[in-house]
């Protein structure tokens, strides 16, 4: 399975479009795929990989939920000290299994803290000893009636001074603005090469599975969930990314 095979699943007319499911197709072309569907994505785990050198306290646990192919997982990993646990979280066995392969086939994984990969719903994890917890792109797939208690239970788990950082696509109140967004980013998609058939089908098996919030409810929701502090530091087009810390 080769990390750089192009996403080409949408890419021919499909009389039914399924609904969007990270299995061993996703899988295959996923760092391509995310590459090229969310904008400033790079900039994200750079900045995830600059909070652990900050927030990443010896002897705590970390904690990536949603961590598909563990990119932050492995960014982490670098700046980690020696005993703490990053617990790799992911419901996706397609994903887990993959995510094995490659941290056994990466020699930086050799002398660092221990990776923990946990093939379960986030909803079900319990956090504790936190110092950091990432939501990368994640919690905008868990049922928005659910997503206060994900919330709760982490800012709960984390310890005096630990941070979140919470990176999701988000809608906007404003129609003009919504539409706006919505253009600016399929014109992100065409430049990287999707065609506008790969768009249509992509955003039809997404629809139902990822639903997005206004910024504003996200950051009303950490403040009720008892953080500190909770700041947008990154916003392109139509995804944001926060930091809150406890």
């Amino acid at each position: 399975m080769n990390r750089s095979e192009k996403d080409d699943i949408y890419s021919m007319p499909l009389s039914q479009v399924g609904s969007f499911e990270f299995d061993d197709q996703v899988v295959r072309v996923f760092p391509d795929m995310i590459a090229r569907s969310v904008p400033g994505y790079g900039s994200i785990l750079s900045v995830i990989e600059q909070l652990a050198t900050r927030y990443v306290l010896p002897g705590t646990d970390v904690y990536d939920l949603g961590c598909s192919l563990g990119a932050a997982t492995r960014l982490i990993h670098r700046k980690a000290p020696l005993d703490c646990v990053i617990h790799a979280v992911d419901n996706s066995a397609a994903m887990m299994g993959r995510l094995k392969e490659l941290l056994a086939n990466d020699p930086d994984t050799s002398g660092r803290c221990e990776i923990r990969l946990e093939q379960s719903d986030l909803r079900h994890v319990s956090i504790r000893n936190a110092s950091l917890v990432v939501l990368n792109l994640t919690l905008q797939f868990v049922p928005p009636e659910q997503r206060m208690d994900v919330i709760q239970r982490i800012c709960d788990g984390l310890l005096p001074g630990g941070a979140l950082l919470l990176s999701e696509k988000i809608c906007f109140t404003d129609p003009e603005q919504q539409r706006l967004m919505n253009d600016l980013h399929h014109d992100f998609k065409r430049a990287n090469g999707y065609s506008d058939l790969e768009i249509a089908q992509k955003r039809t098996a997404i629809e139902n599975r990822l639903i997005p919030e206004p910024l504003e409810i996200h950051l009303d929701r950490l403040r009720k969930a008892g953080f500190a502090n909770a700041a947008p530091w990154f916003q392109c087009f139509n995804f944001v990314s926060i930091l809150a810390t406890r």
